[in-house]
């Protein structure tokens, strides 16, 4: 089953195999935060659809800082999806599955990652047309045990899962030398208190950790391996 993320930012968040989920509160602070991440190696964020500062902050980030690519989550209705689109978003997620909400982001053609949790849920993504998936809330569903069990039926059609719920750099080497793991989501790399403090210091050193770590655990390549014109291009 092919997916319906383009080829390119597909191999991007591989690449990077770390996605930064944050809440940004204050718009001014969007574009220090994506730099803080960006400077210490991760270029992928998903910034969460909670604030009513959210699109503004992606808006901000895409024409300050192109080289990070930027997608939305918590995109819970339909008409948000409208508003994802019209923002810029690289890509968009959901905590869980509503399917009017994927068949509106398939229909605009935004790559679209819905969250899933049994194999009732992955069984309505994939006819749905979706292959990458969010394991969420990864850890109190039971984590690598369950994600192992929960893939074991869908693993011959390509399905990935980006795990997020409990991931932290205490697991995240486990996570992303599981089979099935296109990457992890990051909540601890740029918490809000850091970025209400504008601790990008604290961001930047946390952000360089993960790198490091995705790096050693040989599942991803360095960011710094592919071109500030291919980041540009993918976040249009």
């Amino acid at each position: 089953m092919k997916s319906l993320f383009p080829d390119e930012l597909l191999d991007r968040i591989r690449r990077n195999a770390v996605v930064a989920v944050l809440t940004i509160e204050a718009a001014e602070d969007a574009v220090p935060t994506a730099r803080a991440l960006l400077e210490g190696g991760i270029s992928v964020m998903e910034l969460t659809l909670r604030t009513a500062t959210a699109l503004d902050s992606l808006q901000a980030i895409r024409k300050h800082v192109p080289e990070m690519i930027a997608g939305i989550g918590t995109v819970l209705r339909p008409d948000q999806v409208d508003s994802v689109i019209q923002a810029g978003a690289s890509f968009g997620v959901s905590p869980g599955l509503n399917p009017a909400v994927v068949r509106r982001a398939l229909d605009r053609k935004l790559p679209f990652a819905p969250g899933v949790m049994t194999p009732s849920d992955i069984e309505l993504a994939l006819e749905l047309g979706c292959r990458d998936l969010k394991f969420f809330p990864a850890e109190p569903a039971g984590g690598l045990t369950m994600l192992a069990s929960l893939r074991a039926p869908f693993a011959h059609l390509g399905v990935e899962f980006i795990p997020l719920g409990g991931v932290s750099a205490a697991n995240m080497t486990e996570y992303l030398r599981t089979p099935g793991v296109l990457a992890v989501g990051g909540s601890w790399l740029a918490k809000p208190e850091d970025i209400r403090q504008k601790n990008w210091v604290g961001i930047r050193k946390r952000a360089a950790e993960a790198r490091e770590q995705a790096d050693s655990s040989g599942t991803a390549r360095s960011f710094f391996s592919g071109s500030t014109t291919s980041a540009a291009r993918i976040s249009k």
